[in-house]
């Protein structure tokens, strides 16, 4: 079991069934997926650019990422239908714990000027939503090597009802949420 599972059990699970007083264990939230998307909008003139970025991202997340191929053309974009156009990726149970262990405690502290991330992101449904401009702050990134700087967004899918469940659970796994 990994370091952040224990501690939801351990931890997290008690503290909201006290705050929200849950008569059942199994009503406490927990974190059911994260989703990692990179988009690759260079990948129109460049297809190497999406497989760089799987590549990379699959590094970031510990499980091989899958191409997103664009639904629409759009002529003013040179966009066909079907084209590749990003990466993304689904992490669940272990992985899942694992890879917010390396954000929460490993990449969100190196990133610059970083004073934490806003707790308006919510989604009225108990998902959090977050992106990141930088994906070299990972350190499966070998910043040498790479040949641009790519954004991500990462999407936290609760079983929360509320956004201030929601919002309790992420702060029990030590997110840096921006106090006021």
């Amino acid at each position: 079991m990994s370091r952040l599972k224990e501690h939801y059990e351990k931890v997290v699970k008690p503290s909201l069934m006290k705050s929200f007083s849950y008569t059942n264990s199994m009503m406490a939230p927990r974190l059911e997926k994260i989703v990692i998307n990179m988009g690759v909008g260079d990948a129109v003139k460049d297809k190497k650019k999406v497989d760089i970025a799987v590549q990379e991202l699959s590094a970031i997340s510990g499980q091989k990422a899958v191409t997103t191929k664009a639904k629409n053309s759009i002529a003013g974009f040179k966009l066909r239908e079907e084209m590749p156009i990003g990466c993304k990726v689904t992490l669940r149970k272990q992985q899942m714990y694992e890879f917010l262990d390396r954000l929460v405690n490993v990449a969100m502290p190196r990133i610059r000027d970083f004073r934490g991330i806003s707790h308006k992101s919510f989604d009225g449904r108990g998902n959090y939503a977050m992106g990141i401009k930088e994906h070299i702050i990972f350190p499966e990134i070998n910043y040498d090597k790479i040949d641009e700087i790519r954004g991500m967004d990462i999407v936290f899918v609760t079983t929360a009802k509320t956004n201030e469940e929601a919002l309790e659970l992420l702060r029990g796994f030590n997110m840096p949420f921006i106090k006021n």
